[in-house]
């Protein structure tokens, strides 16, 4: 998908923010539309079906928590990605976010060149939808999911069926937090796990592995992959 095709709805009460992010998007190629709250945001995703949402969380009339939740409830916006703007020092509403169904989190004020790089890795994943790839790659990472190995700085490695799954999952979508339930439904399955730590034990030997920064916690939720 190129990137004119690209549509992201910017939702923020505050005027400064929708001109100077906006703008940067624009500027990217992107598609670019604004709401001043949370209610115009949910009409505007009806209206034009963006494949980014870019949500602050305090606003009035309605905050990006609720607006993230009715969003969520539209048809076809179940696999929408969502991402929270949020002031530094508002930490406390992330599980609440997460629980709406957002994907990840900005914080503000960011430069406008760290926010497009977010941007452009909140998408990526609309590419590796599209290409339905048995063999993903994600920077210096190859993941070969038919044949059950990844690459690494051009190195080989094979890892044990379980690692390889997680890190399957979490690489499909860089930057989505995938909870913790979600994780041993998708991973173990209806396989009994020994253990409530079993997850945190794949986690440690995928940083060990394949890098410590690839792999971010989010407490009280679960994980995500960091490209």
């Amino acid at each position: 998908m190129k990137k004119k095709e690209i549509k992201i709805l910017l939702v923020d009460d505050e005027p400064d923010i929708l001109e100077i992010v906006g703008y940067n998007l624009s500027n990217e190629g992107y598609q670019v539309i604004t709401a001043s709250n949370g209610k115009e945001g949910v009409k505007a995703a009806k209206k034009n079906n963006p494949h980014l949402i870019i949500l602050d969380v305090m606003m009035p009339e309605m905050d990006g928590i609720e607006a993230c939740e009715q969003i969520r409830k539209l048809p076809g916006h179940e696999e929408t990605i969502i991402a929270f703007l949020t002031a530094r020092g508002e930490d406390y509403s992330q599980v609440a976010g997460y629980d709406a169904g957002a994907d990840d989190y900005i914080t503000k004020p960011i430069k406008p060149k760290v926010l497009v790089s977010k941007v452009k890795a909140l998408l990526r994943r609309l590419k590796e939808e599209e290409e339905g790839d048995s063999s993903v790659k994600i920077g210096d990472l190859v993941i070969n999911r038919e044949e059950y190995k990844i690459i690494k700085d051009k190195k080989e490695m094979v890892l044990p069926r379980k690692e390889f799954e997680l890190l399957s999952l979490l690489a499909s979508k860089p930057g989505k937090v995938f909870k913790r339930e979600d994780i041993l439904d998708k991973v173990w399955g209806n396989e009994v796990v020994v253990g409530g730590r079993t997850i945190d034990v794949h986690i440690r030997k995928l940083r060990e592995k394949i890098g410590d920064k690839k792999f971010k916690t989010i407490k009280g939720v679960g994980y995500k992959f960091v490209v």
